[in-house]
């Protein structure tokens, strides 16, 4: 069942999306060779609290961190580590908070260092992915509307649209109904309404879309190793077009 938000509820979980941004903000102006994702998972993990937020991954379903850190050719959950990253690696941080019991979510794609003319195309064209395909959320679109627009601007630039992990609803849980894959046919699919709150979270991949999950449960990569690239915001559709919850 899908659960529409009222205007003062959509509030509340911008309130946990603006505390995000502000953690993402920090992370942007740290993340270096030679820092580990394990002190980014920890430096996220004090952020939230001294801002009055709670971190909502670590212990859902058993994953044991309060972020997802995947690197490379990991496209998501992957679990923080004390390997130190090098220059030229990507890495997905993706976090989850709450403030009063109303969830955001969002995950950005950060390079170390300098980047391969590869690895830095990757990443901007799945930033222009999610870029283009929030301002087609509105009330009254198909989401095969929305996500046609990823799957063409992504797979025009020679790269894949990961299928297996999903966009999905957002409010007191993590995931809600509905739930989505970032590939669509124009006409196709539900419709949004207005109330809806949902993640955008393309995953692109340089190779092809095929995945596999590691034997920790977790850890999803790509099946032929090539990189991976993810940018996510948590959008709320309103009468007034879609608005982002997690920027500033």
């Amino acid at each position: 069942m899908v659960i529409l938000k009222t205007p003062e509820e959509i509030a509340y979980i911008r309130k946990a999306g603006r505390i995000l941004a502000r953690c993402h903000q920090q992370i942007a102006q740290m993340i270096r060779p030679g820092m580990t994702t394990l002190e980014i998972n920890d430096f996220a993990e004090q952020f939230l609290v001294q801002n009055g937020a709670k971190q909502v991954t670590k212990g859902y379903k058993g994953f044991p961190y309060a972020t997802c850190a995947s690197i490379n050719d990991v496209i998501a959950h992957g679990f923080p580590n004390s390997t130190p990253l090098r220059g030229g690696d990507i890495v997905k941080i993706d976090i989850v908070c709450s403030v009063d019991g109303w969830i955001a979510d969002s995950a950005r794609t950060y390079a170390v260092g300098k980047l391969s003319p590869d690895a830095e195309k990757l990443v901007r064209v799945t930033k222009e992915c999610l870029d283009l395909a929030i301002p087609k959320a509105v009330a009254g679109a198909r989401i095969g509307d929305v996500m046609h627009v990823v799957q063409k601007h992504a797979e025009g630039a020679g790269f894949s649209v990961v299928r297996d992990l999903v966009g999905h609803g957002v409010g007191r849980s993590l995931h809600e109904e509905p739930t989505f894959p970032h590939v669509g046919t124009p006409g196709k699919g539900f419709k949004l309404k207005e109330g809806m709150v949902i993640t955008i979270e393309p995953m692109i991949n340089a190779g092809g879309y095929e995945m596999f999950v590691e034997m920790d449960g977790w850890t999803a990569r790509t099946w032929d190793g090539s990189l991976s690239a993810q940018f996510e915001h948590t959008v709320a559709i309103t009468k007034e077009g879609p608005v982002i919850l997690t920027e500033l």
